[in-house]
């Protein structure tokens, strides 16, 4: 198996679970009262990570460090996978009630959508290097 074979399986596999996973993850953190919210900024944070190792991952095969491909793929995936990531830390951020530091996941909201916007740039940086070399 090739390596882009298996980074668009991979890709596939984990942005399957995602499309299902977040709408459910989204309505846990948004229904939970009683304890301390930061179980969405946790979920929203591990899908920016993702989309950053897409990303990255994608930047190398483009590179030419992994692979023969030109990493298109995963630059097409990667902001996908960041833009989930943005609406569960939305969604965290419009159910949180006190400031950052409260305990309430805000600011945690707030770093995985930096991060998420860390692996569209990554994806950016991908497609510009493909169409020059084009």
């Amino acid at each position: 198996m090739s390596v882009r074979n298996l980074l668009t399986a991979t890709a596939a596999a984990v942005l399957g679970g995602l499309v299902l996973a977040t709408p459910a993850a989204a309505q846990v953190s948004a229904a939970d009262e009683g304890g301390s919210g930061r179980g969405g900024a946790m979920i929203a944070m591990v899908v920016a990570l993702i989309s950053v190792v897409i990303g990255g991952l994608a930047l190398a095969q483009s590179a030419g460090r992994i692979g023969n491909g030109n990493g298109r793929g995963g630059a097409m995936v990667a902001p996908v996978v960041a833009l989930i990531g943005i609406v569960i830390g939305v969604v965290q951020l419009t159910g949180s009630d006190g400031g950052v530091g409260s305990g309430n996941g805000r600011g945690g909201a707030v770093v995985a959508m930096v991060i998420a916007l860390i692996a569209i740039v990554l994806s950016g940086m991908v497609l510009s290097r493909t169409r020059r070399t084009a």
